[in-house]
């Protein structure tokens, strides 16, 4: 999404409930998104929240600050317009997907790997009748052919919105299956983001932290916590 900077010219947001939803207003006039639609959203807590953000900014924009806003700007100009295509691009996780490749050394790391994501595979065993390959290495390991087939309905009966934020989720954690448990209610975003940085902080116990890539991934996990955000808003 491109960036937009404006300045602060209203004293009030509000919200507004029509016959499509909640308008959030600014001094009684609609707020558009970066595509010139009306932003208008499904529930009044997501456009309060939205409100919120508009209401705490200063004397100019920050969009960076406003990621309820961001998210909904990009559900509406960006997953309504090219849906297939989105949930398309989400769903082929499910075929190399991060918790299907296991390192085959050390002992120690392999042991966590089996811990800790062996239960989401299980999960996703019973939740959607698949049967994940697991491989070792970074070589690409074969699916099931139907995997996808599987996967499918529950990510194609999200709404626009729900996709805006389940598509972060899934391309932050680099799983599918994560994104679905977080959707699913089976565990929580915080914990979806620990499995997904196993590699990356057992690296990190080994030879200590970088400090630009821990940024790095200050910035991924805000931007996986407010994708969770967005999408309990949704409902």
């Amino acid at each position: 999404m491109s960036e937009w900077k404006m300045k602060r010219f209203w004293s009030q947001a509000t919200t507004e409930q029509g016959d499509q939803g909640f308008a959030i207003l600014l001094d009684g006039r609609s707020v558009k998104t970066p595509a010139k639609s009306n932003l208008i959203v499904p529930t009044e807590k997501m456009a309060r929240a939205i409100a919120a953000e508009w209401d705490a900014q200063t004397e100019e924009v920050q969009p960076h600050t406003m990621p309820i806003t961001r998210a909904a700007n990009s559900a509406i100009d960006k997953v309504r317009v090219q849906f297939d295509e989105v949930t398309d691009l989400i769903l082929a996780y499910g075929e190399a997907d991060l918790l299907y490749y296991r390192a085959d050394a050390p002992a120690q790391l392999v042991e966590r790997q089996n811990e800790q994501w062996n239960p989401l595979v299980d999960w996703a065993k019973s939740r959607y009748g698949v049967t994940p390959v697991i491989g070792q290495g970074v070589m690409f390991v074969a699916q099931e052919p139907d995997i996808l087939v599987k996967f499918a309905p529950v990510v194609k009966n999200m709404s626009e919105f729900q996709v805006a934020a389940f598509h972060d989720l899934v391309g932050i954690s680099g799983s599918l299956i994560l994104g679905l448990a977080v959707f699913d209610g089976f565990v929580s975003a915080e914990t979806a983001w620990n499995l997904s940085r196993l590699d990356e902080e057992w690296q990190i116990e080994q030879w200590g932290q970088d400090d630009e890539a821990k940024e790095v991934a200050g910035q991924k996990y805000a931007s996986m916590v407010n994708a969770d955000t967005f999408l309990q808003l949704c409902d």
